[in-house]
């Protein structure tokens, strides 16, 4: 890592690298990827009207995400009949799985995390190095390279920089994903967020236990399965944390974003 950025906080107290622009060289970690022979995988979710974005976000991670770089994409849909042949780079693979869609989008958020696990253990361990988790309704926007490959990464939520409230902070001490006051360096998306296949199973295998304890206790958590997330990061610190550039909502814009690499797209209500 680069310290060139003043502007911003660069290293964790824990003394994990926070990834910015200008804190890296991308050539450099390029190289010594390729060595290495990887291959990474992505896992997203398009149930019902998601499926809206599927090929927006096929296209977009296609071009940015790993370019040049092994990458297997694994989605999972409740309609696979409706996705269409996408032109992918020749280093790159699209695997669609079918799933079952919940009753109600909590359902889905809640086994997602058993989904994942259940799949780590099965399939994905054997296929992938790094296994990264992403929503289907962003498009990416700049380049997202091997500067996010580490054992366990986090994206740090846009909320921390525009001073917004954090909406997802669960704080009553009945639920699994509770963080008490004080705890907890920073606030992490769940849309984005990934690291070595063993690390990424015992997270999504933690979270899913705790949600299904926080349902038999009759309780939802108030941010669902990120909560549960930021929860479990703060017993088990991140190695690598990426900056707010990762996953960025386009109407904000200050100064210390650089580049806006993977934003939210408008969500259709119909």
């Amino acid at each position: 890592m680069l310290p060139w950025r003043q502007d911003v906080l660069v290293l964790t107290p824990w003394l994990a690298p926070i990834v910015w622009e200008g804190t890296f060289s991308r050539d450099i970690l390029n190289a010594q990827y390729l060595q290495k022979n990887l291959v990474t995988g992505v896992v997203t979710f398009a149930v019902e009207k998601y499926v809206q974005f599927i090929e927006g976000f096929m296209r977009s991670a296609n071009k940015y995400f790993l370019a040049g770089h092994q990458v297997n994409f694994y989605l999972f849909t409740d309609n696979p009949e409706k996705v269409s042949h996408l032109q992918l780079a020749p280093e790159n693979q699209l695997f669609v799985i079918p799933v079952q869609n919940g009753s109600r989008w909590q359902e889905l958020s809640r086994s997602r995390m058993h989904i994942l696990s259940s799949y780590i253990q099965g399939q994905f361990q054997h296929e992938v190095d790094y296994l990264y988790s992403m929503d289907i309704d962003v498009q990416l926007l700049a380049h997202i390279g091997v500067e996010i490959i580490d054992a366990l990464v986090a994206t740090i939520s846009s909320w921390q920089v525009t001073q917004q409230e954090n909406k997802a902070r669960e704080t009553r001490p009945e639920s699994q994903g509770a963080t008490p006051e004080g705890q907890g360096d920073f606030h992490y998306t769940a849309s984005f967020y990934g690291g070595s296949v063993s690390e990424v199973y015992k997270l999504t295998r933690a979270c899913f236990g705790g949600l299904m304890e926080d349902t038999e206790n009759g309780i939802e958590a108030r941010g669902h399965h990120e909560s549960l997330l930021n929860e479990y990061l703060v017993q088990h610190k991140p190695t690598r944390l990426l900056s707010p550039e990762y996953y960025w909502d386009t109407e904000l814009s200050p100064s210390i974003i650089h580049v806006k690499r993977m934003c939210p797209v408008h969500r259709d209500s119909s």
